[in-house]
């Protein structure tokens, strides 16, 4: 039977135009011959739909388009929409996270989601009501086993003592006889995932017997990224067919059998990937909340030059504006870096000295600050100033502020509220330091130039706020720092465990100690696009007012 994978790129919450393309895709798949095509879960409304889902008026909405897509597709192939659906017969308000089955005109709910996540970025259970079992449905004789998500990631042989709940879904389905088992997935892209997602799923089709088809959504919204990579799994465990990573496509594959090239290649190295990511990652949000461009601060070091690369690419170079905004601590090498930048990208700039506005600053809280020593308050000022000038620009001309600080500094409170924190995206802020000089030096590698000045990635790390500033003087070496964080933030390691490793116990207990002060910083921050297992976005729920150690 030739199936129909449809990775599409939904925006959450436009019904009408999630539809439109699903009813496109269906109309091209039936005429390349499918006889079933699959959506990736709730493909209608778009994941995650988040507490859009606890309006009755939604729902109802998204039954409305089931029933006229049904219509409209009459004389289709049957497919299998991602949506959610009341559920009939159960408690008032009662929501399913379902797939449903639309055929011959008619739409019917085919199966419901019976695992609901509540770990990381996931909170499922705040909307919906777990389903009992997982659906079967007979299309051609066959029968197809239709299962969501999370249902299929707790196979008992693969996840051992690390599956998350008692009982697997999919097993139980598949002792009662399919021929094929379909899941429909919305499934967040983070570095390394895509390699257990294929070796999962081959491990579930070769003990259950039967082939996979899994349909993954692809394109970022909010602080979230799918990559799609949606793909078939033979009987045997054997990849017989991927999709394209990080682009919509209609990918028609035989169940049984593998297809010349139907096989997307899929790039090995970690940089490229995550470069992949944030470059969707910032286009889909700028274009999904209705921005014509980007603005960017340009202070000659690695990350706003990264920033301004993937701006960049996913904006297109005539929509970015790069401000730069020296001071007198400012060096020439990092003013001429910029502009050697701005040339290389082909961006718009322009440049705002700020000594003026600091002179300003400075006469206006001379009474208040009489007699007292110049400290981190006069640097703080300096930030503010910049990210008064770049929200401005923000303003006047409708462009998005992407904030361009890394996960490093975000963890450690090493950035300014109010200042450089300011702005509607934080394009790396899930990018560890070192992982930002690698990107920066895998991205001059394939574009066989130096987009980015050798000069950024030499120079010594500074935030220029006083003279001869190092971030050294404030922080621990980032090849240690990003260490601690990498144990701490995301295998959720404790000061023993950490300093077992071989870190110096005065070294970890002052970096978690910055960690700890510096949530109510992140709990202001702006959405940062996820790209490693933990990020501090939905996923990160730390108390602020909190007092305990590690």
């Amino acid at each position: 039977m030739r199936i129909a994978l449809l990775q599409l790129n939904p925006v959450v919450g436009d019904l009408a135009a999630n539809a439109s393309a699903i009813a496109g895709a269906v109309r091209s798949a039936s005429a390349g011959g499918a006889r079933l095509c699959v959506t990736s879960e709730l493909a209608l409304c778009g994941y995650p739909p988040r507490d859009l889902l606890l309006m009755d008026e939604f729902i109802s909405a998204c039954r409305g388009h089931l029933d006229r897509l049904a219509q409209e597709l009459a004389d289709c192939c049957p497919v299998l929409v991602g949506a959610p659906v009341a559920a009939a017969g159960d408690y008032p308000d009662t929501v399913r996270n379902a797939a449903v089955l639309l055929r011959d005109g008619v739409a019917e709910v085919a199966g419901s989601k019976v695992l609901l996540p509540t770990y990381d970025v996931f909170d499922e259970r705040r909307y919906f009501t777990p389903g009992h079992r997982c659906g079967l449905v007979t299309v051609d004789g066959y029968r197809v086993g239709v299962s969501i998500c999370e249902d299929i990631w707790n196979d008992k042989e693969y996840w051992g003592e690390h599956r998350r709940y008692p009982h697997d879904p999919v097993a139980e389905l598949a002792s009662e006889g399919v021929d094929l088992l379909v899941n429909l997935s919305a499934s967040p892209f983070s570095l390394g995932k895509q390699a257990q997602r294929e070796s999962m799923l081959g491990a579930v089709a070769a003990r259950i017997g039967v082939p996979v088809v899994y349909v993954n959504q692809v394109g970022g919204n909010d602080d979230l990224i799918f990559a799609g990579k949606s793909m078939v799994m033979g009987a045997d465990g054997t990849l017989l067919a991927r999709a394209a990573g990080f682009v919509p496509e209609v990918l028609l594959a035989d169940a049984c059998a593998a297809l010349a090239g139907a096989v997307a290649p899929d790039a090995p190295e970690p940089e490229a990937q995550i470069w992949q990511a944030l470059v969707l990652g910032t286009r889909d949000y700028a274009a999904k909340c209705g921005f014509k461009g980007a603005v960017l601060g340009l202070s000659g070091g690695i990350d706003s030059a990264l920033v301004a690369c993937i701006a960049a690419e996913a904006l297109g170079p005539e929509n970015v504006l790069g401000v730069m905004m020296p001071s007198p601590y400012s060096s020439r090498g990092s003013v001429d870096d910029s502009v050697a930048l701005v040339q290389n990208l082909g961006i718009r700039s322009r440049v705002v000295p700020i000594e003026p506005l600091m002179r300003s600053f400075d006469a206006a809280l001379s009474e208040s600050f009489a007699g007292l020593d110049a400290d981190v308050t006069e640097e703080n000022i300096q930030s503010r100033i910049r990210g008064n000038i770049l929200m401005a620009m923000s303003n006047k001309f409708g462009k998005v502020l992407l904030t361009t600080g890394n996960k490093s500094e975000l963890a450690v409170g090493y950035c300014t509220i109010y200042g450089d924190m300011a702005g509607g995206l934080g394009v790396i802020a899930d990018l560890p330091k070192t992982m930002v000089y690698a990107v920066c030096r895998w991205l001059n590698s394939v574009r066989g130039f130096e987009v980015i000045p050798r000069a950024v990635l030499e120079k010594a790390p500074s935030a220029e706020l006083r003279p001869d500033q190092k971030d050294v003087d404030s922080l621990p070496d980032y090849a240690v720092l990003d260490d601690v964080l990498e144990r701490h933030i995301v295998r959720k390691q404790g000061m023993a465990a950490i300093v077992a490793a071989g870190h110096h116990p005065e070294t970890v207990r002052r970096i978690i100690g910055l960690v700890r002060r510096a949530e109510f910083k992140r709990r202001q921050a702006p959405p940062g696009l996820k790209v490693t297992d933990r990020a501090f976005g939905s996923g990160w729920r730390m108390p602020v007012a909190a007092r305990y150690a590690c």
